[in-house]
């Protein structure tokens, strides 16, 4: 290897950025002391408040178009319809593009007592069973026949409705409309029940006819009835429906001593038989509670409406069926009180497509005529966001980073009360869907998408003969928003800390100069 020359080494050695001055030439002061000790001190607080931004990270909000492929999105739901019992309770789904659905497959409901608070709903009916609406068998009596002796239904009005109460044991009314397809197509049917109990009736007297006159004789059958079969016309008495809070139309409603059955209105198949094996199954309970040994007439009616619908005695295995659901009717008779549960909490989600849509929570029966003006769909939001449940569980424990004052836009109905005070009314809420990237927001491999919603509510006026909907308006905004988090790169850091190391030294060197120049100054004889 050749040597280096010794000009190069002359000249490598000239470059000396650091060269020191003797120690016996520097001189120390305690000017300069203090202020050494300034300038540790404002290094350091320096340094520490730099370290910090280092490792703070900083929001960073985008504005973008809205690329988002997903073909629906979901909504999530927890609402309590004050006012609204989940049997006349759905909900229908509606997006611009011409789909209509009735949405039940992700939907469950339970009643919601007086105080709001949420009970069992029998099997969390998830949607309306289909059921007789009449009884095919009346058919073949044929209503000319039916007809023939006049009406036995007993009609009331407000004042024979009171009677009736006072001084029937059980009492079973039909609430009509004489408008309601369903109450026509009912009608021979509960004429067929009330021939049935009056049949029964003759059948008691006639055992001890010889003790009546021909007018005591009418008046012990009205007696001797196992259930007065009545009905009252809703359109003539509107008032006394109103008292009693008929929604639908046909409303089958049974008062024992003079009040409302717990068990709830009847819900069974239309069918004379089925009508009497479930008011056998109520004399029954009834009986047993009060501890009574009287005679149970009702069974006896049962006897007599399956003969008069031509049908055989039962068979062993169907008294055996019958006794299983005799003994799980009283078990929910005893646990149940209809009075106390007005309303109807509905949870679930929705698919909807992304294009604006609505879905309505409203008062429908395939088996009833809904009553427009006792409608009354006032509701509290328990719960209502867009998107994955995930994403939301993930923002409220701040797995990621979203400004505070952001979460509360994904959520903006929470804990809101939406009541109507006048008939024929009903809260619209229109809702800007605004798609929200955030960074970190994950399950998985899967990316994760949130919304935020901007509302806005507004009450709708109904014509007297429209059914009011509680409706939520949705509209996908074109524009998403981004959020994420920027840090700085450590070679900032590091240029960050050399200058302040630098930069101090000098700003408290020149501090120092001057401070020495004016003192020195000040001492000088030549001044």
């Amino acid at each position: 290897m050749a040597p280096i020359a010794p000009s190069k080494l002359r000249w490598a050695g000239r470059l000396d950025m650091y060269r020191k001055i003797p120690a016996d030439l520097m001189e120390g002061s305690r000017r300069g002391s203090y202020l050494s000790y300034v300038a540790v001190l404002v290094l350091l607080t320096l340094f520490l408040l730099e370290t910090g931004a280092y490792f703070r990270k900083k929001p960073v909000i985008d504005l973008m178009l809205d690329t988002n492929k997903d073909k629906r999105i979901r909504v999530n739901f927890n609402i309590t319809m004050m006012d609204l019992p989940c049997e006349y309770t759905v909900i229908d789904l509606v997006s611009v593009l011409g789909t209509e659905q009735n949405v039940s497959s992700y939907v469950s409901k339970w009643r919601v007592d007086a105080a709001g608070i949420r009970q069992r709903y029998q099997g969390r009916n998830r949607e309306q069973k289909d059921i007789q609406m009449f009884d095919p068998a009346i058919g073949k009596i044929g209503e000319e026949e039916l007809y023939k002796n006049g009406e036995s239904a007993i009609s009331l009005n407000a004042e024979t409705f009171e009677y009736a109460l006072n001084e029937q044991e059980y009492l079973f009314v039909d609430f009509y409309a004489g408008w309601c397809s369903h109450c026509r197509d009912m009608a021979p049917t509960w004429e067929t029940l009330a021939q049935v109990m009056t049949d029964v009736a003759e059948q008691i007297v006639d055992s001890h006819k010889h003790e009546y006159n021909e007018e005591e004789l009418e008046h012990a059958k009205k007696l001797e009835l196992p259930v007065m079969v009545a009905k009252v016309d809703c359109v003539i008495h509107a008032q006394l429906c109103a008292e009693q809070r008929i929604m639908g139309y046909p409303t089958l409603r049974l008062f024992v001593d003079g009040e409302r059955w717990r068990g709830g209105d009847y819900a069974e198949h239309r069918t004379v038989v089925n009508m009497v094996d479930w008011l056998e199954q109520i004399e029954h309970v009834h009986k047993t509670e009060l501890g009574s040994d009287e005679a149970k007439n009702v069974g006896v009616a049962r006897k007599s409406a399956r003969k008069r619908m031509g049908l055989d005695a039962a068979s062993d295995s169907e008294n055996e069926w019958a006794e299983k659901v005799k003994r799980h009717k009283q078990s929910l008779h005893h646990s149940w009180i209809d009075d106390e549960h007005p309303g109807c909490q509905i949870a679930g989600h929705l698919l909807m497509e992304r294009a604006p849509g609505h879905f309505a929570v409203m008062a429908r029966s395939p088996h009833h005529e809904i009553e427009a003006k006792l409608t009354n769909v006032s509701h509290f939001v328990h719960d209502l966001t867009i998107g994955d449940p995930i994403a939301y569980k993930m923002i409220e424990r701040q797995q990621v980073s979203v400004p505070r004052d952001v979460q509360k836009k994904f959520t903006p109905m929470d804990g809101f009360a939406y009541v109507n005070r006048e008939l024929h009314e009903a809260y619209h809420h229109y809702l800007k869907v605004i798609t929200t990237d955030i960074d970190g927001l994950r399950y998985g491999k899967k990316e994760l998408k949130a919304y935020q919603v901007l509302e806005s509510s507004q009450l709708a006026y109904y014509r007297n003969d429209q059914i009011p909907s509680a409706k939520w308006i949705l509209d996908l905004s074109p524009i998403a928003v981004s959020y994420r988090t920027t840090s700085r790169h450590w070679y900032e850091y590091v240029t960050s800390v050399m200058a302040l190391v630098g930069g101090t030294f000098t700003v408290i060197g020149l501090i120092e100069t001057s401070v020495g120049a004016i003192v020195s100054r000040r001492k000088s004889p030549y001044r």
